[in-house]
């Protein structure tokens, strides 16, 4: 993926792209599952951890990647485009596969609307995850 477009999409989430974040942004778009910290840091040789952590938050924030925890386990995979940094749009399931670990986005599974009483609740966020063996692991 050519630079000038990974810099573009950082702009039009308000993210200064540095040269860490252009990289950061390019490992995720190369991602087909959602990833630990530990698999980013992996993905980085000569990297500081303080500063790949700092990427990451900041692009939670921004609503360019969300986060998925499962068995206090938090992954991160990138939002759709139509998230921002004052709501993530997000609400699809997640599965995770009880073998291997691998986290994937069901992004054509939408979480369904559900009614809480209407005193005294407010709902911020909406997690659906769908545990069971990948394709990988099936065969």
């Amino acid at each position: 993926m050519k630079a000038d477009v990974l810099e573009k999409e950082l702009l039009s989430k308000n993210i200064n792209p540095t040269a860490m974040r252009l990289l950061v942004l390019k490992f995720f778009k190369q991602q087909h599952k959602a990833v630990t910290l530990g698999d980013i840091e992996a993905g980085f040789d000569q990297s500081d951890r303080v500063t790949l952590y700092r990427t990451v938050k900041t692009f939670e924030s921004k609503g360019l990647i969300h986060s998925i925890t499962s068995n206090n386990v938090t992954q991160y995979a990138l939002c759709n485009s139509d998230c921002n940094e004052k709501k993530h749009r997000d609400t699809h399931v997640h599965f995770v596969c009880r073998n291997c670990g691998q986290t994937i986005c069901l992004t054509q599974v939408l979480i369904p609307d559900v009614e809480v009483p209407a005193a005294g609740f407010v709902v911020d966020d909406v997690e659906m995850v769908f545990k069971g063996v990948c394709a990988d692991c099936e065969l």
